[in-house]
C-alpha cells in the first residue's frame, strides 16, 4: 500500500531527475481493475513508464517491501536498462511475504473490511508499526490508506505470493545479485525480521540500517531515507 510520491521525500533527491511512479490500480491508475493486476502487468508497465521517461538509459531502482520484489524482478527481465538496485527491505522469500499471504487469502468482503478498518483507525495502523500519530505521519498515513482500493491490495497480494513463492524466484534474485550492484536498507527496528538469504548478505554491495525507525522509514524519517539511498547511488 501507499507510495513513495511524499513531499518531504521527494524533495531530498534533487536536484538529479527521479520518479516515483503510480503502479497499476493506485493512485491515478486506481481504477485498473483487479482482473489486470500482476506482478508481470507491473513489469511490463514499469518498462513503459520509464522509458517514457527516461528514454533507454539504464536507471536506478529502488524499490521498498513487495516493491522490492518488483524491482528486483524488472532488473531480471530487463537487466540492461537497470544500473544499480537498492532494496529497502524487499521481499525474499514468503516470510518476508507473510501479510501478503494472508491478504491473499481473503475474500473481496474481508479485504473491504480489513482496509475500511485501518481507514477508520489510522492512529492504530501507524502504531503497529511503531509509528506515533504526529499530524505529518498521520496526514501521509491517510493518504497512503486512500492510495489503492481493497481489490489492488487483494490482487497484488496473491500475485507477489505466487511469484515469490516459485522454485525459480531466488534463483531470479541471485542472477540480478551476480549482475547488478544491489545495496540493502532496512530500519532498525525491523531489520531483525527481514529474510535476507545469507548469499545475499554476502554479495551486496552494501548493507545499511537506518537508526530509530522500523518498515516505513521513508515515513520516520524522510531525509535520513534520502540521504542513505542517495549516498550508495553516488558509490554506483
Amino acid at each position: 500500500m501507499g507510495t513513495l510520491q511524499v513531499p518531504n521525500l521527494v524533495q531530498f533527491f534533487g536536484p538529479g531527475r527521479a520518479l516515483a511512479p503510480d503502479l497499476l490500480g493506485y493512485g491515478s491508475l486506481r481504477e485498473v481493475p483487479p482482473s489486470d493486476l500482476s506482478v508481470s502487468a507491473q513489469l511490463a508497465h514499469l518498462r513503459e513508464t520509464i522509458e517514457r521517461n527516461f528514454g533507454v538509459e539504464p536507471v536506478h531502482l529502488v524499490g521498498h517491501s513487495i516493491g522490492g520484489a518488483i524491482a528486483a524482478l524488472y532488473a531480471h527481465s530487463f537487466k540492461d536498462r537497470v544500473n544499480s538496485l537498492v532494496s529497502v527491505e524487499g521481499n525474499f522469500t514468503l516470510r518476508d511475504a507473510f501479510w501478503s499471504s494472508s491478504v491473499a487469502r481473503m475474500s473481496p468482503t474481508e479485504a473491504d473490511q480489513m482496509l475500511d478498518g485501518f481507514r477508520q483507525d489510522p492512529k492504530a495502523w501507524l502504531a503497529r508499526s511503531g509509528i506515533a500519530a504526529e499530524p505529518h505521519f498521520l496526514d501521509v498515513g491517510i493518504r497512503w490508506l486512500s492510495q489503492q482500493p481493497a481489490s489492488t491490495v487483494r490482487a497484488m497480494a496473491q500475485s507477489v505470493v505466487e511469484e515469490t513463492g516459485s522454485a525459480d524466484y531466488l534463483a531470479k534474485l541471485r542472477t540480478v545479485f551476480s549482475q547488478h550492484r544491489v545495496h540493502l536498507v532496512a530500519g532498525e527496528r525491523s531489520c531483525s525480521g527481514w529474510d535476507v538469504q545469507d548469499w545475499a548478505l554476502l554479495e551486496a554491495a552494501s548493507f545499511t540500517v537506518i537508526p530509530h525507525t522500523g518498515h516505513m522509514m521513508m515515513l520516520e524519517n524522510p531525509s535520513g531515507f534520502a540521504t542513505t539511498v542517495k549516498k550508495l547511488l553516488q558509490e554506483t
